[in-house]
């Protein structure tokens, strides 16, 4: 079904993990896809994954004016902008609050926080004309916080405010501003982290316990919701921090 038929779509870290996932999710959708990546690697290979007519660029989206140019791009390429997904993230430090210096926190909040105000004081004015939607990519640590994740948590809590404050602004224009909150996902960069770790079994068996569904998902469970909160279907939704999350918020394990 083509749920996202003739729409363009930009995703600020759409060349792997949950971004290549919803990237994928969108193109199948019917959408045009615009995916940014850091690195020119990654954006030829998800350009050769995904094919014509999806667009790709090499950017740092805590940058303004590679956020200004991509969106330039787009417009000049589509004509226009439908939605914007901001999923770029950056979670290191793995350190508490008083370890972390000043350049960690800067980046941290540089890349997951300002990154969406740039994107959305250049987008803003395309959103507008085609009353299209905001989705970022939060987390369940901006609700229930993490273990030696403090500034990253913060980052999350601020991206859970800008949603629903956008949201409140942004109603009577008709642009939809929402995000997701998963819990952990089996990324390739999670799987690397565990099998990295001294008990890696035990890691694994950790991932699939804290959610209560029973198994640790990967991004096309996320991509799915992404998709859905983009499409029509969710036209009458917006200011909502949804959790994609198994039901790990809920603070059970299971028996099994």
């Amino acid at each position: 079904m083509n749920r996202l038929k003739d729409k363009v779509i930009l995703i600020s870290g759409g060349t792997a993990g949950i971004g290549l996932a919803c990237a994928q999710a969108y193109a199948k959708a019917g959408a045009q896809v615009v995916f940014i990546g850091l690195d020119q690697a990654s954006v030829a290979a998800t350009g050769e994954l995904l094919g014509a007519p999806h667009l790709g660029i090499c950017a740092d989206f805590s940058q303004e004016e590679d956020v200004k140019a991509a969106i330039d791009q787009t417009v000049a390429t589509f004509g226009r902008l439908d939605a914007i997904h901001n999923n770029a993230g950056l979670a290191s430090p793995s350190k508490p609050l008083h370890d972390t210096t000043e350049q960690e926190w800067t980046r941290l909040f540089d890349v997951n926080v300002k990154s969406i105000l740039l994107t959305t004081r250049y987008g803003f004015p395309h959103l507008k004309a085609s009353r299209g939607c905001i989705l970022n990519t939060s987390s369940l640590v901006a609700e229930i916080g993490q273990e030696n994740h403090a500034a990253y948590a913060a980052t999350k809590g601020a991206v859970n405010a800008l949603t629903k404050s956008m949201a409140i602004d942004y109603a009577a224009l008709g642009i939809r501003v929402n995000s997701v909150m998963p819990a952990a996902v089996m990324t390739p960069m999670l799987q690397q982290w565990a099998l990295e770790q001294p008990e890696p079994e035990q890691v694994f068996g950790f991932l699939k316990d804290i959610h209560l569904l029973g198994y640790c998902p990967e991004g096309d469970v996320i991509a799915d919701t992404c998709l859905f909160l983009l499409s029509d279907s969710a036209r009458f939704i917006t200011g909502v921090n949804l959790p994609v999350s198994g039901g790990a918020e809920l603070g059970y394990r299971r028996n099994s």
